[in-house]
């Protein structure tokens, strides 16, 4: 568990904390992957995508620069409410995930596209209850569909990556049903945005941000849309 231990260091980012930040290589490698042969009919009004892929922090800040996205919260998938706080999540037993509301506008970006920045620059989705530096339950990779068309579209889509062995191991995301969200705490929200030298963020989350820049250039904006302009404009 890194970060009860860095957010106590984060306003003095010493040698010693800077040793515990720093794993002995990125969390995760972009990998270029196909476009889903299946995608989700582009709908009327804002959809929802919610999944999880190791530290929110890292899946917040790729989506919120990302185009057609309106707003990416930070949060928990998985569990009840009552057990839905960073501490208790973090014992990896309420079984919650680290996870990312993704609000788009589909006539800008579909279903497919996010997942295919998912797999492609988000995370790594053969590692097992974990991402890079961090292990447990809490960093598994998961997708919590919202409509049948969203499973039979992510279903579909992890059954072509595998079938092409596009990665090296088979994926483990795990498909279900999103049963509540739950926004996590506001010290969490645009953490990448707000924390860019924090050494977590620069060695394993920025990268991600430029891998998105560099595939996915259609999709990437440089403005990030952050949660905090979200709220000031409702």
């Amino acid at each position: 568990m890194r970060r009860p231990v860095l957010l106590s260091l984060l306003a003095a980012t010493t040698a010693l904390g800077l040793a515990f930040a720093m794993p002995s290589r990125a969390a995760e490698e972009a990998v270029v992957i196909p476009a889903p042969a299946m995608d989700a009919a582009p709908g009327n009004g804002i959809q929802t995508a919610v999944i999880a892929g190791g530290c929110f922090w890292g899946v917040q800040g790729v989506f919120q620069h990302t185009a057609g996205v309106v707003n990416a919260v930070s949060g928990y998938a998985g569990g009840t409410k009552a057990t839905a706080d960073y501490q208790t999540v973090s014992s990896g037993r309420t079984g919650h995930a680290e996870s990312v509301e993704i609000k788009y506008d589909p006539k800008k970006i579909s279903y497919g596209k996010i997942l295919q920045i998912y797999f492609s620059v988000v995370h790594d989705p053969t590692q097992l209850n974990r991402q890079g530096p961090d292990t447990g339950p809490q960093y598994r990779s998961a997708i919590f569909t919202t409509s049948d068309e969203q499973k039979k579209v992510a279903e579909a889509y992890i059954a072509q990556l595998n079938g092409a062995k596009v990665f090296s191991k088979p994926i483990v995301t795990k498909v279900g049903a999103l049963e509540a969200f739950y926004p996590a705490e506001a010290y969490h929200q645009d953490y990448l945005t707000l924390h860019p030298n924090q050494p977590y963020i620069a060695y394993n989350d920025l990268p991600k941000v430029e891998n998105l820049k560099k595939l996915f250039a259609d999709n990437y904006i440089e403005k990030p849309t952050l949660v905090s302009a979200s709220k000031a404009t409702n």
